[in-house]
């Protein structure tokens, strides 16, 4: 009886507490509406610390250790001190996050809680395979699921905002970062930016207010995906017709989604960098699109403005960050050195600090940090959220249906469960490091399961290892350049008495998993290091190989093309890396994946895609040299978007459209039989494409307009009905203005781009 008067007593007080302080900070009473709430708030704050709100620090000190003494890390700790801080970035760990936000809730004048961001790509502990991987299921519920697990994990160890997802569209494989979006197609791009918003946020903008949902990010806006010649931060210069079409439907979906905040790019656009670009920010992002939430920069762009030559001086720059609609500086020190002063000589208008505070405030009030300012800092909840079996059984079925069968000539895979004598050759093969991948900060080093540890649960085989070759020379980081050992090749030998005496060779080749990701731009996308060498010296003694490649973007690979009779395109599938591949080359798992983007046949057809224009002559038929095309190879890609084969096979036939001709407005049916006619029960994407033959802009060839993906038993027939309505039959104009015109369009269906059934109809 004590113990329970203990408690009432104990609740009474809190409430007693809490009402005091909804008296005293009228922003903190839970039943008035957000938007009132702000404003109470604002009236609070000074100049100071409308700015402070617009600042954002990396953690630049242990925080539960003793406060920073000298330098720029003191400085940064008296801003915190003062207020002037609105978010942080990079501190995590419960313990962490609860340090700083006390400082900032329980030691400045008004206690404004801290958002706390991290770079949650791909997982936050346990990893999902890299986002390029991921869209290859062309599975968006796989694909929300894998980001409601990164969601999980990341609140429990106190985070409530990513920075993710990356829904850059980009066309060029040269470029590292294509590892970290959705390929080539702003059609699957759009539908996978909704997934991952959802899945990081919740399917409403109530579900954020949920300790197990975070804050996404939008990034990065826009047009990031089109640097020149695939370089990092490079230029960019493309048409509108294209960052109409292809560049912001992807970050249109987001906004549709709910997504809360978007990040500016690095580039330039019009000769404006995107962070200095009211086109982008103002008329676009929250003007035609009505966008509520926040902007943030990327790391130091505002800064990098002068490095563009975009503004003389740190003043400058900050001018015209918040005049373009910047409203958060990640990094630049700029907003909370030079905005007040701005503000002072009239130089910024003060209803443009307030319109960025509110956004971010709107933003903390939605996570509940201001009804509970550590509700992400339970240690209990980490302990058993972090690492735990569900997210793991997570991350494997995702990482299973990632991989994509590229090449399986006379039927070399699956491997059988006994009786075979398997080699096992390439270092990667044993590498717990690389298969994570690029951007996994918070992962452990060394955390994955091996291709090796993978195959050795298959235990009826006689497996043989032998690395070959090493592929660097030194440990590989985040931020080290790599540099590849290109002259040892001493474990030749080895691999090749290996492959001799084997049945079947299971070759892991690849890029190490840091070779991509961002400032890992290559103009070679070949095999690094003697890969090459190994692959064509193990083919002379024994040609029964299974490739595995490992790689975070297309690879060049002709003579693999050519010569292996099997690959596997398996990516860097994370935590569970090995365990997928194996239980896929083992047939326990029926490959289903499909390209995201175009594989070429050499790097100088760069940058290649299924969705071009035609030429004025596209084709040879005067039978002379003036036509478009190359001397010294085929224009058409290794491996086409949307290719991917099965353990299976899959027919199609009867392809219908409900009608002939359409009036604008009206949906258009289109079915399609597909059979599985092999003799595994397996999966299909069943793809939709269509062509505009005659429009006011020239269309692409082809546009992926829709998709489904099936299971089939095999034997099994289903009709498949796909549709078509004017949000897929129009286009964006050199304005931004969507048209839906009348004329005469193609339509393709079938398992890949490059081949397929075909009809028409007219649009009236």
């Amino acid at each position: 009886m004590k113990n329970k008067k203990l408690i009432i007593a104990g609740v009474f007080s809190l409430i007693t507490i809490g009402t005091m302080n909804a008296q005293k900070k009228p922003h903190l009473d839970k039943t008035k509406p957000i938007e009132e709430r702000i404003s109470l708030l604002m009236k609070e704050m000074t100049l100071e610390e409308k700015v402070g709100q617009m600042n954002q620090y990396n953690g630049f000190w242990e925080v539960t250790g003793p406060a920073p003494k000298g330098g720029n890390a003191e400085l940064k700790y008296k801003h915190l001190r003062d207020g002037w801080v609105g978010s942080m970035l990079t501190v995590r760990g419960v313990k962490e996050v609860r340090a700083v936000q006390k400082i900032a809730v329980e030691e400045t004048r008004l206690g404004i809680p801290l958002i706390i961001g991290f770079d949650v790509i791909h997982g936050y502990k346990t990893l999902s395979p890299i986002p390029l991987a991921e869209a290859a299921s062309w599975d968006l519920e796989a694909i929300k699921k894998s980001a409601s697990i990164a969601a999980d994990e990341a609140s429990a160890s106190g985070i409530n905002w990513t920075f993710g997802p990356m829904v850059d569209i980009s066309r060029e494989a040269r470029w590292g970062r294509v590892m970290e979006g959705s390929g080539e197609d702003p059609f699957l791009g759009s539908k996978i930016a909704t997934a991952r918003v959802k899945g990081f946020q919740g399917e409403t903008r109530a579900d954020l207010a949920k300790v197990n949902t975070i804050a996404a990010c939008a990034k990065h806006f826009a047009a990031y995906g089109f640097a020149e010649a695939g370089k990092e931060y490079n230029t960019v210069d493309i048409g509108n017709a294209t960052l109409y079409n292809t560049v912001l439907p992807p970050f249109k979906a987001a906004n549709d989604a709910g997504v809360r905040t978007y990040m500016n790019s690095f580039n330039i656009l019009n000769g404006i960098p995107a962070t200095g670009s009211p086109f982008l920010q103002r008329d676009i992002l929250k003007g035609k699109w009505k966008f509520d939430g926040f902007v943030i920069t990327d790391w130091a762009s505002i800064r990098e403005m002068i490095s563009h030559g975009f503004a003389k001086d740190g003043a400058e720059a900050s001018e015209k960050a918040v005049k373009a609609g910047s409203d958060m500086d990640m990094e630049s020190y700029l907003y909370v050195a030079e905005l007040v002063k701005l503000v002072k000589e009239g130089k910024v208008k003060e209803t443009l600090v307030d319109d960025a505070v509110r956004r971010i405030l709107r933003v903390k009030f939605e996570l509940g940090l201001f009804d509970d300012p550590y509700r992400y800092c339970d240690e209990k909840r980490e302990k058993a959220i972090i690492g735990n079996k569900a997210n793991n059984d997570g991350v494997l079925d995702m990482a299973k249906k990632s991989i994509v069968l590229l090449k399986n000539d006379k039927n070399l895979l699956p491997l059988k469960k006994s009786g075979q004598k398997i080699a096992l050759i390439g270092a990667l093969a044993n590498d717990k490091n690389s298969p994570l991948g690029s951007w996994r900060i918070a992962a452990d080093d060394n955390s994955a399961v091996s291709v090796l540890e993978g195959m050795q649960q298959y235990k009826d085989n006689q497996l043989t290892f032998e690395k070959g070759a090493d592929l660097t020379i030194g440990k590989t980081s985040f931020v080290a350049e790599l540099v590849f050992n290109t002259t040892d090749k001493s474990g030749f030998d080895a691999a090749k008495k290996a492959a001799a005496n084997a049945d079947v060779v299971v070759m892991v080749l690849g890029e190490v998993g840091f070779q991509s990701g961002e400032g890992r731009s290559r103009t070679n996308l070949d095999l690094p290091g003697v890969q090459q060498e190994l692959l064509e010296e193990i083919y002379k003694v024994n040609p029964n190989i299974v490739l595995v490649l490992n790689n975070g973007r297309p690879l060049a690979l002709p003579w693999a093309a050519e010569h292996i009779p099997a690959i596997v395109e398996a990516w860097h599938l994370g935590t569970q890396t090995g365990n997928a591949v194996a239980q896929v080359l083992y047939g326990d798992y029926n490959p289903s994946g499909k390209l995201p983007m175009s594989f070429p046949r050499n790097v100088g057809q760069c940058p290649i895609y299924y969705n071009h224009f035609n030429t004025g002559r596209p084709a040879n038929v005067d039978k002379n040299v003036f036509w478009s095309h190359y001397t010294d190879v085929e224009k058409t890609p290794q491996f086409p978007f949307g290719f991917g084969l099965s353990y299976t096979t899959f027919d199609y036939k009867n392809l219908k459209i409900n009608k002939t001709a359409f009036a604008k407005g009206e949906a258009v049916k289109v079915s399609v039989e597909v059979t599985n006619s092999g003799n595994y029960d397996g999966k299909e994407v069943v793809q939709l494409y269509i062509h505009d033959v005659a429009a006011s802009l020239a269309r692409p060839v082809k546009e992926l307009k829709g998709f489904e993906l099936i299971e089939l038993k095999k034997g099994e027939t289903k009709t498949v009905t796909l549709t078509l309505t004017d949000k897929e039959l129009g286009f964006f104009d050199n304005d931004g203005n969507y048209l839906v015109e009348s004329g005469t369009f193609k339509i393709m269906v079938g398992g890949s781009s490059d081949k397929g059934l075909e009809s028409s109809f007219e649009l009236e």
